[in-house]
């Protein structure tokens, strides 16, 4: 049974070296950051009761597969000819559409649940519609569904989310596990109403080893509150999402930032998707809840280990379609020594982009770079009060020691006046570093500012990084064509690009322009051996682009899930295609 449930459910130009003598934040980066300094928004160890979890081992049932019942099951939905899908209640609209309301069937919440819940939070239960509401309308997303939970629960231990889902699972009521609600897809709606479990009550640090270089947390932490707490001891966690986000929504997602291409700690910890990989390389173990309430250690505190299932990596990904994560054991970094921030402009998008590829094929310790369009370069000196080149754009972090990070810069500068690029300045004062990553963390706002009244759509194509610039060159022709405000962003040091699509929601000819734009850039990364979503997951926003995805691999695990007949998770909710392309249903997590 165990196994069953658990299987059913991210300003120099030179064409010579310079001397560092300039280096430190120079005239011309004081003279881009402080042009109107008023003006920029910011965006220990407790003992815990041991409890007993089930183990894999006593849980596993024999289960055999065969290829050739999988190739004699029936082909999946037409993704061009249907209109709609729809998954057991749950359904978007299909090609052409500009419906982004998820339907979903509802199942009254009887009084018996109520007065079980409110037995086992006590004073920390909710059926208040503004509080309901809240929690049913995703922060960042324009994506909404018909219903909205009908009641909202705050845990405070493992013990009692295990004992939530059980009395939900009773009942047989959807449930939806919420985070810190930043994400853009539409994770947390709540298509078929039912319990929604917040997870914010549970945001404590349970141990730190610094000798191991890991810590243990809740699933409510913040990875910024996180970091505050971990900077005195000289180590950080080196994934950087957006302010807001929580670890147990950034597993649930699969999620990276700027530091992924593989590198460390500005005061503020920017960007650090380049060097240090995605959450599925910081994650050691999991302790999760399952559909029937049942709880699951995935793996010990080793940093290696090859004995089974990697099941942590499993449940990272995978959208709180597999459980409920309520303890997560994370690998930490050393505060690197020293760090520079660079920042230069290109006439094309593209010697942006080609820039990006050849600095990271030295090999030299780039810990993230990341690219702007001319667009988004002017929405964030409308939004504040800047005066910056309006060009593309590129941003570099370098680290190491100050004598080696100084050395990298100045192969850097080398390598952009080989490329056409101009504006060349650097920092490395804390202050001016923070002031120069701002532009780059407060990029969607500002995109706002040239349309506040509008909605973004946004997209998070990622191809190998051989590809990007051909992705980004012709995604950006489309863009420029287009009637529509798009910018570009990209995590350029692993192949990630954003493009910031604003149009007013209540003109379907702009909606619909939109999701052209989406789905031309999602076709041609996946022409190029991409996928749908590098950062920002699934969800609803996803949910046919996904599909798609899916099409374009051998995904034989995927096959394998849909052949089991799990029926007792229909109680379960879930408006992540994750779950629509399983063809089941299950509880999520943000």
């Amino acid at each position: 049974m165990g196994f069953s449930v658990w299987f059913s459910r991210l300003r120099s130009s030179s064409s010579s070296y310079f001397s560092f003598s300039n280096l430190r934040a120079s005239r011309n980066v004081r003279t881009l950051l402080t042009s109107n300094t008023g003006n920029t928004s910011s965006g220990g160890g407790s003992s815990r009761t041991k409890q007993p979890f089930l183990l894999f081992s006593s849980s596993l049932i024999p289960l055999a597969v065969s290829v050739s019942d999988i190739q004699s099951q029936s082909s999946s939905p037409s993704l061009c000819n249907s209109s709609t899908y729809d998954y057991r209640g749950v359904s978007i609209g299909g090609k052409g559409s500009t419906e982004y309301e998820v339907k979903g069937s509802h199942k009254e919440v009887s009084q018996e649940l109520i007065d079980e819940l409110k037995a086992i939070c006590q004073d920390n239960v909710t059926l208040d519609y503004d509080e309901r509401y809240f929690h049913g309308k995703p922060q960042n997303s324009f994506h909404k569904a018909v219903n909205i939970p009908d009641i909202v629960v705050f845990p405070r231990s493992e013990e009692e989310v295990s004992k939530i889902v059980k009395c939900c699972d009773k009942h047989r009521i959807p449930i939806v596990p919420y985070g810190g609600a930043t994400s853009i897809e539409g994770h947390t709606l709540s298509p078929l109403g039912g319990v929604c479990i917040d997870m914010s009550m549970m945001k404590s640090v349970k141990a730190l080893h610094i000798e191991d270089m890991d810590v243990v947390v809740e699933p409510g932490i913040g990875w910024m509150e996180l970091n505050e707490y971990l900077e005195p001891y000289g180590l950080f966690f080196p994934l950087d999402p957006g302010p807001g986000a929580t670890i147990g929504g950034m597993c649930a997602t699969r999620c990276s930032g700027s530091l992924a291409v593989s590198l460390p700690f500005d005061l503020m910890i920017l960007l650090l998707a380049c060097r240090y990989g995605t959450m599925r390389d910081n994650v050691i173990n999991l302790r999760v809840v399952l559909a029937n309430g049942d709880i699951v250690k995935t793996a010990s505190r080793a940093r290696k280990s090859a004995a089974g299932y990697d099941l942590t990596r499993l449940i990272i990904g995978s959208e709180g379609t597999l459980g409920v994560i309520t303890e997560v054991t994370l690998r930490l970094q050393k505060i690197p020594q020293h760090s520079v921030v660079a920042m230069c402009n290109f006439p094309t998008i593209k010697d942006a982009a080609d820039v990006a590829i050849a600095t990271m094929l030295t090999g030299i310790q780039v810990s993230r770079v990341e690219l702007l369009d001319e667009v988004q370069v002017k929405a964030v000196n409308i939004a504040n009060g800047k005066n910056l080149p309006e060009l593309p754009t590129l941003m570099f972090e370098l680290i190491g020691t100050e004598a080696y990070s100084r050395e990298q810069t100045l192969i850097v500068q080398k390598i952009v006046s080989e490329h056409n690029g101009s504006d060349f300045v650097f920092a490395e004062e804390p202050e001016a570093k923070k002031e120069l990553w701002k532009i780059r963390k407060e990029a969607l706002w500002a995109c706002f500012a040239m349309e506040p009244n509008f909605e973004a759509m946004i997209s998070d194509v990622c191809v190998p990084l051989s590809s990007l610039a051909e992705l980004i060159s012709k995604s950006k022709k489309e863009l420029d064509a287009s009637p529509l405000v798009c910018t570009v962003v990209a995590h350029a040091g692993d192949g990630n690009f954003h493009s910031v699509i604003l149009f007013d929601p209540k003109e379907d000819e702009q909606m619909r322009e939109a999701e052209r734009l989406n789905k031309f850039m999602v076709h041609t990364a996946l022409s190029m051996e991409g996928t749908c979503t590098g950062e920002h997951g699934v969800g609803t926003g996803k949910m046919k682009t996904s599909l798609l995805n899916r099409r374009c691999c051998d995904g034989l695990g995927l096959l394998i899930v849909e052949q089991l007949k799990i029926e007792d998770l229909n109680r379960l909710r879930s408006s992540s295609a994750v779950v629509v392309a399983f063809g089941r249903r299950s509880p999520s997590l943000m």
